[in-house]
């Protein structure tokens, strides 16, 4: 199936940043605040969990990464690895947060198209308990995806040598697949399913990395990091309505 966007369009670095921003301005609109409360409650529970996590171990992981014969660069290495395990453990309850609230997003997604568009995505047709299983299916398989990737790069921390390549790896592979994760709540409205996201994304290289780089940023920034998981939804939702999301469907139904 052919993208429904104008991948032309979407496939720079400027309108995916600008939507996110818009995204956490429209958190407190009239028509989504509302379904907004929940998972925020579940990131600040999930997130808070995180912090106290990193703030116990991250010492003793610094330590067991930098060898001994590598200790005089130990104030150099530290940004770096200091940066690799704020990626780790809040990428990790990220996935967790996401597989919880799965379907207040997509509910979330589906509003926020008929907040700006004045109709209902053809997915929103299905009864809710349908819903709610196809979305919650969806996000078990992105995790399975993520999990097939992910490990082989988290044994890369465990070779001497490699672990100081591994945090550009793991940073990378986090930017790509947390703009994947919030891209699939609209796309899922209209019915495109996981392999079909991930060819559409795949057609949006720059779009998508600076999403999923803001969406990143955002993530290791107390208090923001609470904000940032529905207000990519809804950016993820402006982004692919700007490149036409829909459209096609929209002129098929006007025209039966």
């Amino acid at each position: 199936m052919n993208a429904p966007v104008n991948t032309k369009k979407l496939n720079n670095l400027h309108l995916s940043a600008a939507c996110l921003l818009r995204g956490l301005r429209m958190l407190a609109k009239p028509g989504l605040r509302h379904l907004v409360g929940i998972p925020l409650l579940i990131n600040l529970v999930l997130y808070g969990v995180a912090l106290a996590a990193g703030f116990y171990y991250f010492s003793a992981f610094v330590d067991w990464l930098v060898p001994a014969w590598l200790d005089f660069l130990r104030w150099l290495l530290w940004p770096l690895f200091g940066l690799s395990f704020l990626m780790i453990v809040y990428f990790t309850f990220t996935l967790l947060a996401n597989l919880v609230g799965a379907a207040f997003y997509g509910v979330l997604a589906e509003k926020t198209i008929v907040l700006l568009k004045g109709q209902e995505a053809p997915a929103a047709e299905v009864s809710l308990g349908k819903s709610l299983v196809a979305d919650s299916l969806s996000e078990v398989k992105r995790l399975l995806y993520f999990l097939v990737r992910a490990v082989p790069l988290l044994v890369l921390f465990l070779i001497p040598g490699l672990n100081l390549i591994a945090p550009f790896f793991w940073v990378a592979f986090s930017i790509w697949f947390l703009a994947l994760e919030y891209l699939a709540y609209p796309l899922e409205a209209y019915g495109y399913r996981f392999d079909e996201q991930r060819r559409i994304a795949r057609k949006l290289p720059l779009g998508v990395f600076s999403f999923g780089g803001l969406v990143t940023l955002g993530l290791t920034i107390p208090v923001l990091n609470v904000l940032i998981p529905p207000a990519a939804v809804i950016g993820a939702t402006l982004y692919l309505l700007e490149g036409g999301l829909g459209e096609q469907s929209d002129t098929a139904s006007a025209s039966t």
